[in-house]
């Protein structure tokens, strides 16, 4: 259903959807909190009531968020909001729908029907530097030639032996990344690359995939999988709301 504010309630928020696509959702949010939508004409806010000014970052909390996120996915296309969001009052919550109603209708004209797919692909090795040499022989070079120093290698040695390895290493993943985004581009409306934090990370990507093919995406992964060894790993995930594509920036 869609409610009017009422005096002196505050709102947790969950996403922004249209308002077109009233929710009700009894007894699912925060705290058991009834799920409902609060509507500025075309967009509306996803919220419970809640009492609190702020809310702690606590599993079972998060998991309550998440949970919502995806049921409301279920029904309509939404624009998730960060966790912990709450506007103390209904003039608050009018003013953040009043103020981003245009942003946020574009958003949701760019993912709506469309759900978000991850994939991570990590090199599966015990020794990445080892790997690594394997497969590039001026590493090796560089490496053999500072071993058989007589005095054993300099700290500018080791220094420029770190440098060539990242460069190897950021070429490497930049192929890969070439080879997987030829596969999974026909299957795709958008596709993000996310930072790598890790050694053996070779890719993290986001993918905005259209809801109804989510399976050709998946049999594109695997296609891409078989051209590399078994020095890779692929882990896909979702389908998730597409917090990669949308920018939801809120002073509530």
């Amino acid at each position: 259903m869609t409610t009017e504010p009422t005096a002196d309630t505050g709102f947790y928020l969950y996403a922004i959807a249209d308002a077109t696509a009233p929710i009700n959702y009894p007894g699912l949010g925060i705290n058991g909190a009834t799920i409902y939508t609060i509507a500025f004409g075309a967009i509306a806010a996803v919220v419970s009531d809640i009492a609190d000014k702020r809310i702690r970052p606590e599993r079972k909390h998060l998991s309550v968020h998440h949970a919502v996120t995806k049921r409301m996915m279920e029904d309509t296309t939404v624009l998730p909001v960060s966790f912990g969001t709450i506007a103390d009052s209904a003039k608050a919550l009018n003013g953040i729908l009043k103020e981003n109603r245009k942003t946020f209708a574009e958003q949701l004209d760019r993912v709506r029907g469309k759900v978000e797919m991850g994939l991570r692909v990590m090199l599966d090795v015990p020794n990445i530097f080892e790997y690594l040499v394997s497969r590039h022989q001026e590493l090796a070079d560089l490496r053999d030639e500072m071993r058989g120093k007589p005095h054993g290698p300099t700290q500018n040695d080791k220094i420029e032996l770190g440098r060539r390895f990242d460069q190897l290493l950021t070429q490497d993943r930049e192929r890969h990344t070439e080879t997987v985004l030829a596969v999974l581009g026909p299957h795709c409306a958008e596709i993000k690359q996310n930072p790598v934090h890790e050694e053996r990370e070779v890719m993290h990507l986001a993918c905005l995939v259209d809801r109804g093919a989510q399976k050709e995406f998946e049999d594109g992964v695997f296609e891409v999988a078989n051209k590399f060894d078994n020095n890779f790993s692929f882990d896909f995930n979702g389908p998730w709301a597409p917090h990669n594509f949308v920018s939801i920036s809120l002073s509530a």
